[in-house]
Order: structure tokens, then C-alpha cells, then sequence
């Protein structure tokens, strides 16, 4: 899918085995806690997500001019009980490069999630942010909704 309103060089797609070596695990350092990551661990996970055919979707925006990866977001789909068996879309792990914000990438991004959600049969799609991302999300359609709590392990 190619990203439209004058970002012609940049493509969201799928992530691959090679974007490793584009900076994929770099990129996701500026959103979180991300050790280095060796190739036989990243191909690994790689193909336990994929396992899970379309149920998990992470993708990718490429320059096409650098070959490294400046945006990047996930959706994956939970099936539940609730909602006559419904499924239930939760976007994680959105991040564009330092280098790269104001080009509307992460706008491109949770719109093409969002529409993925939709397409496979979501009735909703949500998503954990930070407070200071709040309008950031409120701009992509998103409206804030309770309260999010977390209990992290050692």
C-alpha cells in the first residue's frame, strides 16, 4: 500500500526477516525497552508471529531512498465470547523515527491498522498510550476511554 499525500517514496508493508538489518530493532529503542536483538532470536520470533497468520499484523514504512525503517505498528486481534463471538483489534508498539515525525507516517499508519481491524471483522479497536500521545490518537479518531493499568514482572 503506498502512503498518499506527498510521501511518495514510503510504503507500509509487512515486516520481513531483512528489516532487521533496517534498523527495525534501533527503531523500536526510541519507543521502549529494546535490548539488541541477535539474528537467530529475531528470525525466531519472527516466525512465532507469523504463526499467527493474520491474527498478528506488524508493519513497516521503508525510505526508499536510506532502505531503513521510519515507522512501524502492530495490530493483532483478539477472539472473544463476548459480542456473539466477536474479535476485539489492539494496536501497539507505534513508533516513527526521531528523524522522521511531522510527515503524518504514524497518521498512515493507525489509519491502515484501523482499517485492517475493520476488514477482518472488529467491532472495536483499541489502544494503550502515554498521556502526552493522547492528541496524537484523539487526531487519528480515537477517543480516550477509562483508564489503563499495568503490573510489570521482574
Amino acid at each position: 500500500m503506498a502512503v498518499e499525500g506527498g510521501n511518495e517514496g514510503f510504503q507500509i508493508r509487512s515486516l520481513q526477516i531483512s528489516d532487521k538489518a533496517k534498523g527495525f530493532i534501533e527503531l523500536l529503542q526510541q519507543l521502549s525497552v529494546c535490548h539488541s536483538v541477535s539474528d537467530e532470536e529475531f528470525e525466531a520470533r519472527f516466525q512465532d508471529l507469523s504463526s499467527n497468520g493474520e491474527n498478528h499484523l506488524i508493519c513497516v514504512i521503508e525510505d526508499d531512498r536510506t532502505q531503513k525503517i521510519i515507522a512501524t505498528g502492530c495490530l493483532f486481534v483478539e477472539k472473544k465470547f463476548l459480542r456473539n463471538c466477536g474479535k476485539v483489534g489492539h494496536i501497539e508498539d507505534v513508533i516513527v523515527d526521531s528523524n522522521a515525525r511531522g510527515m503524518k507516517l504514524g497518521q498512515k499508519i493507525v489509519e491502515f491498522l484501523k482499517e485492517r481491524a475493520r476488514s477482518m471483522g472488529c467491532y472495536k479497536v483499541i489502544l494503550d498510550c502515554d498521556v502526552k500521545n493522547k492528541g496524537f490518537y484523539e487526531k487519528c479518531g480515537f477517543e480516550q476511554k477509562g483508564i489503563q493499568m499495568a503490573k510489570y514482572f521482574d
